[in-house]
């Protein structure tokens, strides 16, 4: 049989539109963009052009685009670039204890540098709430950092109105949309954020390859130094192939957001029915209405997560027992366990992450599979 991939949450594969003008930009464009030379500009109007679209599909302006390696950069230009720069006009700092490793450890990092962190606790669906981010404010607060949706569960938050609220208090906003992009609409003004993360390999673009959406006048401290490339943030020879995947991986995820997003709720629900009806035992991690389309996080009874993606793996089906980005640490999801969930629960967890390829007859296959794995490994708990 096919093997089947249910992990996109994890990793995309790159789409046929963008290995081609990649290719192409590879044959045509190697040059350094940084070159005065006619073949350096060619390379440099490939960039300018990536970056223009890049913009126009998050509702930006082409100077507010800053491209980086990945969500993971992105994250921490945002977290220590905003908090260096602002350092004399106060020293805190607002997160969620659901964030991805690249957020929660950037901002701990800066209490060695005498910043202190509130750590928002989420309700047992994974949510925050605008009071809660507004009782959290103090006047040494300078920077709100919440992520748009979870990678782990899914859950989406209500940035729209933390935006609103940290708008009218001059407090920046940060966001990392790496899970958002392309499976839910918005714009950088809908939501009111100051600064934004975007990583290419989410959406069905290049790995090594994202972007920060800057806000017009917000002012970073760079991590990096030794060039003027992206104003002086990212300094470092531009990755031109990468950053055109990017840009085109980027336009075509958010043209088609309305009509993949619609598919894949289908797809989740159906294959949410399937479980509940036919295997049984199961419990939904996330909010069960606010959460991205594609996303379905389950606990078993009974069952270890990892041993169900083991046994899935050998029927030729890759699911996720987590994040990836925590794959072989032996310990309980943290995200889990913001959300009340007991260890035991935790290591039960099972993640499966639907793509735009992804068929009906992809997930029919996928219950059968899960039934029998889980039959099997229930069978073999002492006293079933």
């Amino acid at each position: 049989m096919n093997p089947l991939y249910f992990d996109h949450g994890a990793t995309t594969p790159l789409r046929d539109e963008v290995r081609t003008i990649m290719a192409n930009t590879w044959e045509e464009t190697f040059a350094n963009p940084g070159s005065l030379h006619d073949d350096g500009q060619k390379a440099a109007d490939r960039v300018n052009a990536a970056r223009r679209l890049a913009a126009q599909s998050l509702g930006a302006s082409s100077r507010e685009i800053i491209f980086t390696s990945g969500g993971t950069e992105s994250n921490n230009l945002a977290i220590l670039g905003a908090a260096r720069y602002l350092r004399n006009r106060g020293r805190h700092i607002v997160t969620t204890a659901i964030e991805h490793p690249s957020v929660l450890q950037t901002c701990h990092s800066l209490e060695a540098e005498g910043f202190s962190v509130t750590v928002l606790p989420v309700d047992r669906h994974g949510l925050i709430t605008p009071k809660q981010v507004e009782s959290a404010l103090t006047p040494d607060t300078i920077l709100v950092s919440v992520m748009a949706a979870n990678n782990e569960v899914g859950t989406i938050q209500p940035i729209a109105a933390i935006g609103q609220l940290l708008r009218a208090r001059n407090i920046l906003f940060h966001t990392d949309a790496v899970q958002a992009v392309g499976k839910i609409p918005f714009t950088v003004d809908d939501w009111g954020v100051d600064l934004l993360s975007v990583g290419g390999h989410k959406i069905n673009g290049p790995k090594g390859t994202g972007l920060l959406y800057v806000r017009k006048g917000v002012r970073l401290t760079p991590l990096l130094y030794g060039g003027g490339q992206e104003r002086g943030l990212r300094p470092g020879t531009l990755n031109t192939a990468g950053i055109v995947g990017l840009s085109v991986a980027l336009q075509l995820a958010v043209a088609e957001v309305e009509s993949i997003r619609k598919r894949l709720e289908q797809l989740r629900n159906h294959l949410w029915n399937r479980i509940q009806t036919e295997i049984g035992g199961v419990t939904l991690n996330g909010h069960p209405q606010q959460r991205l389309p594609h996303n379905l996080n389950i606990s078993f009874d009974r069952v270890e997560g990892q041993a169900v993606m083991l046994e899935l793996n050998r029927y030729g089906i890759a699911v996720s027992s987590g994040s990836a980005c925590s794959a072989g640490k032996h310990a309980p999801s943290h995200v889990l366990s913001a959300m009340g969930r007991s260890a035991e629960e935790a290591y039960q967890s099972l993640r499966i992450t639907l793509g735009w390829e992804t068929q009906l007859e992809d997930v029919d296959r996928l219950v059968k599979c899960l039934e029998e794995v889980i039959g099997y490994l229930r069978s073999l708990v002492p006293g079933e």
